[in-house]
């Protein structure tokens, strides 16, 4: 597939959702990270106001697996997420095996800093480490879309699980 038009990257995570966007072959630029809301079409809404002013014409979501190729519970759980928004952004989606993107992330960030006076970082200083990782997760996933062998067809991935 190619890396051209306008894609949204995003790292889905339980709290948050790290976002970076990327226009044809520009190397990608993350975006704030989103908490997530309660509802997926509370999601989705904040979503389609971000593709909107970004022109946004694809998603490109990573999907958490096991090493065998088998989603993860997580998968599980962006796969159904996914199909929600998607539908309520009327936009394709690609999913990249991000089975080693938040690892790969830690390792682009660095390690997070300590708090005042060589401490233990206070809450907000991890939550801006944890922001972060997820804002870089979600670079990687757009970076990663340019290799093939890591575009994940869920159709195949829902067949394993059900078999």
């Amino acid at each position: 597939m190619s890396a051209a038009g306008r894609r949204l990257g995003i790292d889905l995570g339980d709290r948050r959702i790290g976002l970076a966007v990327a226009v044809d072959d520009v190397p990608p630029r993350g975006l704030p990270t989103m908490s997530r809301a309660a509802r997926v079409n509370a999601d989705a809404a904040r979503l389609a106001v971000i593709c909107s002013e970004l022109r946004i014409d694809r998603l490109v979501i990573g999907l958490p697996l096991h090493s065998d190729g088998r989603a993860s519970t997580q998968g599980e759980k962006t796969l159904r997420w996914a199909d929600e928004v998607a539908g309520h952004l009327r936009l394709p989606v690609t999913f990249i095996d991000e089975r080693y993107s938040s690892e790969r992330a830690r390792e682009r960030v660095g390690r997070q800093g300590g708090g005042a006076g060589g401490g233990e970082p206070g809450r907000r200083r991890r939550m801006a480490y944890r922001a972060s990782i997820d804002q870089a997760a979600a670079e990687l996933i757009l970076e990663d879309e340019a290799d093939p062998s890591l575009h994940v067809d869920p159709g195949l991935i829902r067949a394993r699980g059900e078999a």
